[in-house]
């Protein structure tokens, strides 16, 4: 099978662009999907008893953007250099992680389930654990991208553990 850069009538650059193009537009629906649920301002919300060391509100949207930002990018490193059923597995992988990312902010703002959420994150993890390994296997940087994504989640799955506790 020859390389997706290969294909006779499809450019390197114009394939790069598509495959990066996909990865941004499927990470900025996540993130946007993610973002329709969250509402700090509700009563609800800032009645939860929340930890000292809780960044304050604008340091999430300020992390996530670069960690959006190298999600994406790894993801469509990552793809280039796979194919057939390894890059499904993979793009299966990228879709799961990016739902489940999406899902915890329903779980938590929308349901206002902290417990939910507890889950969700903790599932979150595993996929990032399992988007890791997989680029990984098809590029090694790509994977080192990540994981400033997968500890900011597991940072995440710490501060939703410590609200369950504080809020039975």
């Amino acid at each position: 099978m020859k390389p997706m850069d290969e294909v006779p009538g499809r450019s390197v650059r114009g394939e790069r662009l598509r495959r990066y193009g996909v990865t941004a537009v499927a990470v900025a629906a996540a993130a946007a999907a993610g973002a329709a649920a969250v509402d700090p301002d509700t009563a609800w919300y800032r009645a939860l008893r929340k930890p000292a060391w809780q960044p304050p509100p604008w340091t999430f949207g300020a992390v996530w953007t670069p960690l959006y930002a190298s999600l994406a990018v790894a993801g469509g490193h990552a793809l280039g250099r796979t194919r057939g059923r390894e890059r499904r597995r993979l793009a299966t992988g990228l879709g799961a992680n990016l739902v489940l990312n999406a899902g915890w902010n329903w779980l938590f703002f929308r349901l206002r389930s902290p417990r939910a959420a507890l889950a969700g994150t903790a599932l979150l993890d595993l996929s990032n654990a399992d988007l890791i390994r997989r680029t990984a296997r098809a590029d090694p940087g790509a994977a080192r991208a990540l994981a400033p994504y997968a500890a900011w989640c597991a940072f995440a799955t710490a501060l939703n553990a410590s609200l369950v506790r504080r809020n039975p």
